[in-house]
């Protein structure tokens, strides 16, 4: 009895008494009127037969994918033997709701229908809801997410008319063999657990579902699985006492509904040797209901399990087992047998009318706490959407975050920081699929899969990369699977974590980590506790510093690493991704936005498209739709590469000037004159930067460039300007055999520098100064913007789909088409720039020429949102951005920032006309679009090529359909 006096358990038990009062008026457990229940169950108890009375001990297993042979039998044991309940198993939701309210239409005294669904209904059911095992939630910090767990799988249970779930599991797994509980335990820490089980509970109850602690008294230290034999307990009663017995005294104490009973030989706890603690006096009256004062419903565990059978006959378990002191008989082997035993031992007072009394009455009181005295039928309409709800998928995904567990990390090897000088392979083991987790990878770095049959030949292939991610990826069907590494993967493993530098991912039990012998030179080992998706993505975001590890072993693996291990990191603010709901947007709102780019696609206002919206750090909708052309050959996917066009002005060129505004290289005052020496005798000379990026310097808005290369007579590209290949004097790619004259470069800026200035001083759009702004960097810097940009932004940022030339990168065919050119390049443009003037310059250009994704485009968005701050690192003042995102020239009607586009000061313009004048983007002609508001920090790009296959289809803009979409994005802010 030490354990009562526990100094935690009891302020854990006080606190959870009062707050059970606090709240007792919300428990659809706690507010039955005692009166009521109890005019109810006398009412009903005195309406039994002796025969309907003995039916009440039963629970029967059905499954509806039974037989119609055995769901008749069933049926016959609810209307002659008056049985009291059901326990599903396998099958489908809505079967089981049919099978339900069939049975209880028929029954006389309604059923109690229960379940093992300690993970969700999915534990038997398929097409509904599954959470995490119990031992990934053991790693879980925060036991408030325990009790919304509880909550969520009873809010399912009770859709479906279960009425009792057969969870929580409290039992403590010290033994890593266990080939039962393992998985489905808390842990081994026995406070840990007795914590967790309470939070589960108290959720439970907090949904009207019964609970059952199990599996009484503890199964956790056994080698032996009691479905095939009797396990042996063999401790004292003193440790029983301090560690077996330890989860179930908090829980008795704040109204746990049942427990129920293992199969175990446990030789402290009673008299004769081998009995099992199902069928023992001393385990269930003696202990449980005497000594430990439970008052609720007491089940035997399966009656029909080997550990009992094979000592039994069929009935005398039965009988042995209600004498004993068990309340329910869950699933006897043969009914209508035991049923005439129990029935002979009440007529020959072997059972005395008081024992017959004190179980069916309780069995009642536990139907009547569960509303079967109102009970109505269950609703088959919407079933499998109310069984899987958005609620409860963001909370699935906020459970595997917090339980993510960095048990080692040398020199702070995780978040990994420095993209840009660090080459990333990914090995993948196990036997089951790791290809979302690498997918997830690839949205922050560039992450090669690196494989081998051999290993010297992988050897050979990793030494060419800093660091190589190890996932060990094994089944996530049960928490029973297999987990074990293959001895050549426990010697692989060992030999790449030797000369490599490694990082272990683990999507399987922490107990695999017990006969790895490289643990030693493993740098980093993050334990993710089963394979699923969203802990594979999760797992990635948190290796990049997306988001933070907080998770702590639940069990111990060997002397290495002991409970309650658990490194924290934080989160770095790079871009993490997850469900809109935990963002403060609603998802059902914002799948509007497929319906309108579905509808753009039908009418061919583009071929496809990419969708990208964030809010407060994390990318919540992030779509793909239709194809890259009308030929629907090549579907948009997240690495579909398009031309962003004029979004290179504020993605490449504007963060390099905002830069040298930043350290004083130029200001806002910096005249033209004095950036470029060849526009110190123009008429730009006196040009102000601030101006120019504003678009009020009297600039031409749009000088055709490539006009004087084309062929007065043939109307073709000039054989003076143009060769089909390539030489020292024609050495600039414009498209495929257009190969451009060297000194074209030269002419443009002198173009430029001699064109004329508008005649009044206004706001005229112009692409001019980007124009100029990409020959001033590059003299500046003698390095090409492409080059430039790699190095200062996209590959420290990890934008590794971003940037210039993409065709030296990626496979034409990942590489999305802009237009069938008519007049000038007379061919498919895919690969080079669509802009003209950019593709005389070799497709980099100040003003177009960049090509991204969404994915990256949004980690630039997210930079200025963040104040210049991205993965850690510092790229801009937030100071900076601010000066740069300001309307300077409001007054005079010019809505522009200095290089940013910013809202409409009309009714008409580049965004809804639904967000603040903080924010701020810019729109790009070939149908791109990337916008950023700091109020409610959000991020939205557009990707499409709207211009496909020809640029004078303006549909797309004359239909309003991305300032359509922002629209429905602020539609969907619920909080």
């Amino acid at each position: 009895m030490t354990r009562i006096f526990d100094p935690k358990i009891l302020l854990l038990t006080c606190f959870l008494f009062v707050f059970s009062q606090l709240n007792a008026q919300n428990n659809p457990l706690l507010t039955n009127d005692i009166d009521a229940q109890e005019k109810w169950v006398d009412s009903v108890y005195n309406s039994l037969s002796i025969q309907e009375k003995i039916g009440q001990l039963f629970m029967i297993s059905i499954s509806s994918e039974s037989s119609k042979t055995y769901i008749e039998e069933a049926k016959k044991y609810i209307s002659e033997e008056n049985i009291g309940g059901v326990i599903f198993s396998k099958g489908g939701p809505l079967r089981q709701a049919k099978l339900t309210n069939e049975f209880q239409e028929i029954s006389k005294t309604p059923l109690l229908i229960g379940m093992d669904a300690e993970w969700g209904l999915a534990m038997r059911l398929d097409s509904t809801f599954a959470l995490p095992w119990n031992m990934t939630l053991g790693a879980i910090q925060d036991n408030k997410l325990l009790e919304d767990a509880g909550a969520a799988i009873s809010r399912n249970t009770k859709r479906l008319g279960v009425h009792i779930n057969f969870a929580p599991v409290v039992d403590i797994n010290t033994n890593p063999n266990n080939p039962i509980i393992g998985n489905r335990s808390f842990g081994e820490n026995k406070i840990n657990v007795a914590e967790k089980s309470l939070a589960f509970m108290r959720g439970m109850h907090r949904e009207g579902v019964l609970s059952s602690a199990k599996h009484f008294p503890g199964h956790g230290d056994t080698d032996a699985d009691s479905h095939k034999t009797l396990p042996t307990i063999p401790f004292s009663k003193k440790r029983l006492e301090d560690l077996e017995l330890y989860p179930y005294y908090p829980l008795i104490a704040h109204g746990l509904s049942s427990v129920m009973v293992a199969h175990l030989n446990v030789p402290a706890l009673q008299e004769n040797r081998n009995t099992p603690t199902s069928l023992s006096k001393a385990v269930i009256t003696d202990l449980l209901k005497d000594k430990m004062n439970f008052k609720g419903l007491v089940f035997t565990d399966a009656l029909n399990m080997k550990g009992l059978t094979n000592n039994t006959e069929p009935g005398d378990a039965e009988l042995r087992a209600f004498l004993a002191g068990n309340d329910m008989l869950l699933m006897p082997e043969n009914i209508e047998v035991a049923s005439e035993v129990l029935i002979n031992a009440r007529k020959n007072n072997i059972i005395t009318p008081a024992r017959l009394a004190h179980s069916v009455k309780k069995i009642l009181q536990a139907k009547y706490k569960a509303g079967l005295n109102r009970e109505k039928a269950v609703q088959e309409n919407f079933l499998y959407e109310e069984l899987n709800t958005i609620r409860d998928q963001a909370l699935l995904e906020r459970l595997y975050e917090s339980a993510l567990t960095l048990i080692k990390n040398n020199k702070a090897v995780l978040p990994i920081k420095d993209l840009a000088e660090t080459r990333i392979a990914y090995v993948n083991f196990g036997d089951a699929n790791g290809s979302t987790f690498l997918r997830e990878l690839r949205k922050y770095a560039a992450v090669d899969w690196v494989s081998a049959t051999r290993l010297n030949d992988l050897q050979n292939k990793l030494a060419d990369y800093d660091l190589v991610i190890l996932g060990y990826h094994k089944s996530n069907n049960n928490p029973w699977a297999s987990y074990k590494f293959s001895p050549a993967e426990l010697h692989w493993i060992n030999q790449i974590a030797k000369e490599n530098k490694s990082i272990l991912s683990l999507f399987s039990s922490p107990y695999a980590l017990n006969e790895l012998r490289g643990l030693q030179e493993l740098e980093g080992i993050l334990v993710n506790y089963q394979n699923h998706n969203i802990a594979q993505e999760k797992a990635a975001q948190l290796i990049f510093g997306a988001i933070g590890a907080i998770g702590k072993l639940p069990v111990s693996i060997g002397n290495n690493f002991p409970e309650g291990t658990g490194y924290q990191t934080n989160n770095i603010e790079r871009l993490s991704y997850g469900l809109p709901e935990t963002v403060g947007l609603n998802s059902y709102k914002l799948n509007r936005i497929d319906s309108i780019i579905s509808e753009a696609i039908d009418k061919k206002m583009t071929p496809g498209a990419q969708i990208l919206v964030a809010r407060k750090g994390k990318i919540v909708y992030n779509k793909n739709f239709g194809y890259h052309t009308y030929n629907k050959q090549i579907p948009v996917s997240d690495t579909s590469i398009y031309d962003l066009a004029s979004l290179t002005k504020i993605l490449a060129t504007l963060p390099l000037i905002m830069e040298q505004e930043e350290t004083g290289i130029v200001s806002f005052d910096t005249k033209l004159g004095e950036m470029m020496p060849a526009f110190q005798n123009s008429n730009k000379a006196n040009i102000r930067l601030q101006d120019m990026l504003m678009h009020y310097a009297r600039l031409k808005s749009w000088i055709p460039f490539h006009i004087n290369t084309i062929d007065r007579k043939t109307r073709l590209p000039s054989k003076e300007y143009f060769h089909k290949t390539p030489s020292a004097e024609f050495n600039t790619k414009v498209a495929n055999e257009m190969y451009l004259r060297n000194d074209m470069q030269d002419s443009i800026i002198n173009i430029i520098r001699d064109s004329d200035l508008e005649r009044r001083l206004d706001y005229k759009y112009s692409d001019l100064p980007f124009h100029i702004l990409k020959y001033y960097l590059e003299a500046y810097y003698n390095q090409t913007l492409h080059n430039l940009t790699q190095e200062k932004i996209y590959k420290p940022l990890g934008a590794s789909y971003t940037g210039y030339l993409p065709t030296t990168r990626f496979p034409l065919e990942q590489i999305v088409p802009t237009e069938i050119d008519k007049l000038w390049r007379r061919q498919l443009i895919q690969g080079v720039v669509h802009d003209q003037g950019a593709a005389l310059q070799g497709g980099i250009g100040g003003h177009a020429g960049l090509f991204s994704n969404a994915n990256d485009v949004a980690k630039i968005m997210h930079l200025y949102l963040n104040k210049g701050v991205y993965g850690g690192k510092r790229y801009l003042e937030g100071e900076t951005i601010s000066k740069f995102n300001t309307c300077y020239y409001c007054d005079k009607d010019v809505r522009r920032g200095v290089g940013f586009d910013k809202p409409q000061l009309g009714t008409s313009g580049p965004t809804c006309n639904c967000l603040s004048m903080e924010s701020f983007g810019h729109s790009g002609f070939t149908g791109t679009f990337a916008w950023a508001d700091p109020e409610e920090e959000i991020v939205y790009v557009f990707l499409s090529n709207r211009t496909f296959p020809d640029a004078t289809n303006r549909t797309l803009i004359r239909e309003d359909v991305r300032s359509r979409i922002q629209k429905v994005i602020y539609e969907a802010i619920d909080f």
